[in-house]
């Protein structure tokens, strides 16, 4: 039988690769705690660790880890509309792209921009657009690139935050920084900042106010900007969220006020020796 050449033939003593997965986490009851230490029914977020500057080539840039979920934010611009029949005098564009890396979930995808990831950037764009001052940009376009690097949950809400943050960066004007939040309300509990597991979670207790919620929330101007609704929730539950998710904003502030300092520290000229 004839040998294939070209293909790379793997040691004669192999294992197969699921015997080195790890063990899947333990189902954890809703009267319980979480999986990770976290307590049900709190504003209990992920620590966040949160860097600007890192891409040298665009105009602004800012990396954020909370938890395993790990995005990548570029700002380029602002620069001539490509477009001309798009091209606003008066107002500038901003533009949205948010992708999901092939390796950032645990079933493998493709680099060509599927369904959920339109999706997310239409509700990037509808998050940021109201705090960005894109009447000082007329005839110019704004645009924005975000990369999951690894999907650990709540990755629209912390998108948002790190879109908002790579703008900062960039020195776009803007009225305020834009932070996300999320929660999973699972019948008469929730849980703040998702996991992958828990928002992929059918629910435990079944009935009503079975969905997740993502507030886009402007902390200094107490507005909020954009809202996102999976699933059926009471009215009252649904108000109750909201109030959870800005709860779990002005949380993560502190840090992203300092990450924007530091980046300011540093790019700043050293002062002159009299």
């Amino acid at each position: 039988m004839p040998v294939d050449t070209k293909r790379v033939r793997g040691p004669e003593v192999s294992q197969s690769p699921s015997l080195f997965l790890g063990k899947p986490a333990p189902s954890v009851s809703s009267q319980s705690g979480r999986a990770d230490g976290r307590q049900r029914d709190q504003v209990d977020v992920r620590p966040v660790f949160v860097r600007c500057g890192l891409v040298s080539q665009a105009k602004g840039s800012a990396y954020i880890e909370a938890g395993n979920t790990k995005l990548m934010c570029c700002v380029y611009g602002p620069r001539e509309t490509e477009r001309k029949d798009e091209t606003d005098m008066k107002c500038g564009r901003l533009t949205t792209d948010m992708r999901f890396a092939p390796f950032s979930c645990p079933e493998r995808g493709s680099w060509i921009q599927g369904s959920q990831d339109k999706d997310f950037s239409v509700m990037l764009h509808e998050s940021l657009q109201p705090a960005v001052c894109l009447h000082k940009y007329p005839r110019s376009q704004v645009e924005v690139n975000v990369m999951v690097l690894e999907n650990s949950g709540s990755v629209l809400a912390h998108a948002v935050t790190c879109a908002s943050l790579a703008l900062s960066d960039a020195g776009i004007e803007m009225y305020d920084l834009v932070l996300g939040c999320a929660i999973r309300q699972d019948g008469a509990s929730y849980v703040v900042d998702p996991t992958y597991m828990e928002e992929n979670n059918c629910g435990t207790t079944g009935g009503e106010n079975q969905g997740s919620l993502t507030v886009a929330f402007l902390p200094s101007l107490n507005q909020i900007s954009g809202l996102q609704s999976d699933g059926e929730m009471t009215e009252e539950t649904l108000t109750a969220g909201v109030r959870t998710c800005i709860e779990g904003c002005y949380k993560i502030y502190p840090v992203i006020q300092q990450a924007l300092a530091k980046a300011v520290r540093r790019a700043a000229p050293p002062p002159s020796e009299s």
